[in-house]
C-alpha cells in the first residue's frame, strides 16, 4: 500500500488536498489486493492498488466523455503477420501505472484513502489532477495523452483503424 501511495503522490503528483466546492460530491476509494505468482504458482509478492469507486460517478458532473479507442484483434494479428514476413523487429511496451499518466479535464474530488489521511488537512478532500483506476474517464485520459505523444513524434493515424 505504501508503494502504491508513493507512486500516486510522489512519482506522479496525482492529487492535491482541497476544499470540496458546493455542488460536488467526493467519490469514494477502496483498496484492491492481488497476489502476484511466478510460473510455478508460488506467491512472489503482494500488490495493492487504490481504486476509485467509479460506479458512483455522475455524467456531466464527474465526467463528460468516456470513449477510448481500442485496437481490433484483426489489426494486431495483421501487423504481427507483416512483421514476421518482413523480418521486422517487434517491441512490446508496458506502462507501469498507465492511468496515472492521463490528465483529467474535469474537476474530480475523491475521499482520502483510509490510513493515508494528509496531516493538517483533516476534513478536506483530494482534487485529482490525473486519472486513477476505476474512474469512468481514466482510459480516455490515458488514450488522449499517448495519442498526443505519438502525433508529436510524427506518427500518422491509419484512416481505417484509429
Amino acid at each position: 500500500m505504501d508503494e502504491e501511495i508513493n507512486s500516486i503522490t510522489k512519482k506522479n503528483d496525482t492529487w492535491e488536498p482541497d476544499t470540496l466546492p458546493q455542488g460536488y460530491k467526493p467519490i469514494g476509494v477502496k483498496w484492491m489486493y492481488k497476489e502476484k505468482k511466478n510460473a510455478k504458482g508460488e506467491v512472489e509478492r503482494y500488490k495493492a492498488r487504490l481504486v476509485v469507486k467509479g460506479y458512483s460517478q455522475r455524467e456531466d458532473i464527474d465526467y463528460d466523455e468516456v470513449f477510448a479507442l481500442v485496437a481490433r484483434l484483426e489489426t494486431v494479428r495483421l501487423i504481427i503477420s507483416l512483421a514476421a514476413q518482413n523480418r521486422w523487429k517487434i517491441h512490446q511496451m508496458d506502462v507501469k501505472s498507465a492511468f496515472l499518466n492521463g490528465f483529467l479535464e474535469e474537476e474530480v474530488y475523491i475521499e482520502e484513502p483510509l490510513g493515508y489521511e494528509v496531516k493538517g488537512h483533516e476534513g478536506k478532500v483530494l482534487k485529482l489532477k490525473k486519472a486513477l483506476y476505476g474512474l469512468k474517464q481514466a482510459s480516455r485520459a490515458w488514450n488522449t495523452r499517448i495519442d498526443k505523444h505519438f502525433q508529436d513524434k510524427d506518427f500518422t493515424k491509419c484512416l481505417y483503424e484509429h
